[in-house]
């Protein structure tokens, strides 16, 4: 099949709301990296004027982070039918990164420095707390190795070596994670909460993550499994992706890495 009749559609998690610390770059670099292979893509906001059916259609979920006051607004405004359908996609497999305020989203609940406990839509097992205002925010750069046992394999398959990333975190909340699979461990920076060397959390094909940057750019092979993943559910049919130039990302990472004083062993490259 010619990829210039297959077709992926970006769901961009309430763009005006949930757009802290360049996350957009994310949702750009999904749709870059697709188009330079040949696949049309649809970029489609997902906010207060989007219906479930909107939700249903699309095929990668990109969440960002939020200020408290505006993730309240968003995770009031997802409920119901369109909070069904983004449980629905999610369950289902619909792969999707989501950043920051958006795992606090889709975990049981976040409570803020001030204010009530928000509600979020229990799709991950985890909680998310901010200590008080007082409390010094976890902040700084992040390298984490990434432990969740599928993706790591499914990464390792795609780029030939273990997948670390790269990234930068900047929240107050502290998540700690019930039955669900920590993404990855940390290997420099605070990660979920400080304590545990947890970070983030994978559930189905959802990526969760406090790593900003952000995160796609500095980690490009996470960008193409997405699109790997996203193209293989929808077409049922087994996709590779063509490889792409990634010399100047991994010279990024790797001038990152060398500040951090961090040696990873056979870091990932991409050559999917």
């Amino acid at each position: 099949m010619s990829s210039e009749n297959l077709e992926l559609i970006i769901g961009w998690l309430y763009p005006t709301l949930m757009s802290t610390y360049g996350d957009r770059g994310n949702v750009i670099t999904i749709q870059r990296r697709a188009q330079w292979r040949g696949y049309n893509v649809q970029v489609v906001a997902l906010d207060q004027n989007s219906t479930d059916a909107d939700i249903q259609a699309v095929d990668i979920i990109v969440g960002g982070g939020a200020q408290d006051r505006q993730q309240e607004i968003v995770m009031r405004d997802l409920q119901g039918a369109k909070a069904d359908a983004m449980r629905d996609k999610i369950e289902n497999g619909t792969p999707g990164v989501f950043t920051c305020g958006s795992p606090q989203l889709l975990g049981k609940y976040y409570e803020p420095a001030l204010g009530q406990r928000i509600e979020g839509l229990g799709i991950l097992d985890l909680v998310s707390v901010h200590p008080g205002e007082n409390t010094q925010r976890c902040i700084g750069n992040l390298v984490i190795e990434v432990t969740a046992s599928r993706l790591a394999q499914e990464l390792e398959d795609m780029t030939g070596s273990k997948p670390y990333l790269v990234g930068f975190e900047n929240h107050g909340g502290r998540t700690k994670l019930g039955k669900v699979e920590a993404l990855g461990r940390v290997v420099y920076g605070l990660g979920n909460n400080g304590e545990d060397g947890t970070e983030g959390a994978f559930y189905q094909n959802a990526i969760a993550t406090y790593s900003h940057g952000p995160l796609l750019p500095k980690n490009p092979f996470v960008a193409d499994w997405l699109i790997q993943t996203a193209l293989r559910l929808k077409y049922q049919e087994h996709i590779s992706l063509s490889p792409l130039d990634d010399s100047l990302a991994l010279q990024a990472r790797s001038a990152m890495l060398h500040r951090l004083k961090v040696s990873l062993p056979n870091p990932a490259i991409a050559k999917v």
